[in-house]
């Protein structure tokens, strides 16, 4: 027999908050360490002063949080997902809740203004703006500082919350917020503002991105034009709630989870190909085609000498740029590097010297890299890691998904230099 604490769409699960506005929590027998997100086909805005049903929502909403997470996941972001499991509901480490909604803002709207009176509505921030609010329903989620949180001294899954992981959290939703405004661009729909969550993953011990992110969490705006906004703002702003009301931020809450599908794509897909002088060189460009790899590219190696092949060099060239395909050449010879500068006077294209360097004429042999002939723009990095990152960084003014990647590998590297000065100073006491 299934009851409302074992529910008929999953009999192995057991109910751990039964009380959510807009979704359920279950455990996750079969799974130890897991939980399922269960969606409400319910709105609720002022906290839940308003509340009404929605047909439909639970769908929408998981198919929101679940794109999302996985856009965010792709690109090295460290969350809870683990699976869309149902059309409405998914799968999720199990966390303890940090009881912080981390709000991060763009543009000056909405109770920011209420609570700064004489900022205009539309206001820019550079760098974005940073709040974060307590849960707390009885008292209407009142705004903290970063003292009060660190004073509270929440412990939760055997991790306290002190200076090292507010500093990763905060950093964290800024960065968050930068993928989704670089992925919503492609849309040519503004990020205005966002709120999320953490938790501790009760597994891993970890700070993770938890709870959900959907049409509730932010503000859109098509176009930047706010009388076009297509999230939960549009429900809070009604005088009367009619079925025809209901039926228009319905078809807003559709028009973004349709959307929502197209930042998983990229609109433009570039390539990296790599050209040798010689397959002595294999080794050292099987490096940049992993590092390229590990940004989405795909990175295509050729060998050639510009030396004793000119014309096949230029007709390799000339394969690359017939197809209209965004490419970054990158040139790797020893010795007198003749390939780069040949490509760099032929096409315009950008091209990256990475010569091999060995260690009895390396110190000779790099000034064929460095030293270019007038109208020559080839530049030189030396680490085939370095070289296939760069590419990335250029190719990502383009394509989002690259640039994602790029982001959330500057987050993950600066929180590891954040835990390993925590870590240190812990042996040292």
């Amino acid at each position: 027999r299934h009851t409302a604490e074992h529910p008929a769409f999953l009999p192995n699960a057991r109910l751990l908050k039964l009380h959510g506005k807009t979704k359920q929590i279950f455990e996750l027998v079969d799974e130890p360490g897991h939980v399922l997100v269960q969606s409400k086909d319910q709105i609720t805005a002022g906290n839940a002063v308003r509340k009404d049903q929605m047909e439909g929502k639970a769908a929408i909403a998981n198919k929101t949080t679940s794109c999302v997470f996985k856009l965010l996941q792709d690109a090295g972001f460290k969350t809870a997902f683990v699976r869309q499991h149902s059309e409405t509901a998914f799968v999720a480490s199990r966390c303890e809740m940090i009881p912080i909604e981390w709000v991060c803002r763009r543009i000056a709207t909405g109770s920011f203004l209420k609570r700064n009176p004489g900022v205009k509505e539309g206001y820019r921030f550079t760098p974005l703006k940073m709040e974060m609010f307590f849960k707390d329903d009885a008292n209407n989620d009142p705004q903290w500082s970063e003292e009060q949180l660190l004073a509270a001294g929440f412990e939760l899954a055997g991790l306290t919350i002190g200076r090292c992981e507010v500093d990763i959290m905060s950093k964290s939703t800024v960065a968050i917020f930068e993928v989704l405004e670089k992925a919503w661009a492609t849309q040519d729909c503004t990020l205005v503002d966002m709120k999320i969550e953490f938790g501790v993953n009760v597994t891993t011990k970890e700070i993770v991105l938890a709870d959900v992110i959907d049409n509730d969490s932010w503000r859109l705006w098509p176009a930047g034009d706010r009388s076009q906004q297509k999230d939960k703002q549009v429900y809070r702003d009604l005088k009367e709630v009619t079925p025809e009301a209901m039926q228009m931020v319905k078809r807003n809450f559709e028009w973004v989870a349709e959307r929502v599908k197209l930042l998983l794509e990229s609109q433009v897909k570039g390539r990296v190909v790599v050209l040798m002088g010689s397959t002595s060189d294999v080794a050292h460009c099987e490096k940049i085609r992993k590092a390229c790899g590990s940004y989405g590219i795909p990175c295509h190696l050729r060998v050639n000498s510009a030396h004793k092949g000119p014309d096949e060099t230029l007709r390799i060239k000339a394969e690359y740029e017939g197809d209209g395909v965004p490419t970054i050449f990158v040139a790797v010879a020893g010795r007198s590097n003749g390939l780069g500068p040949v490509m760099s006077g032929n096409t315009a294209y950008p091209v990256i010297n990475c010569p091999p360097i060995t260690p009895d004429w390396g110190a000779q042999d790099i000034w064929s890299s460095l030293r270019m002939p007038s109208g020559l723009g080839c530049s030189t990095v030396l680490s085939p890691e370095a070289a296939a990152q760069f590419a990335a960084q250029i190719l990502g003014l383009n394509d989002h998904l690259v640039w994602v990647k790029l982001r959330a590998s500057m987050l993950n590297t600066w929180i590891s230099l954040k835990q390993a000065d925590k870590k240190l100073q812990e042996c040292s006491l």
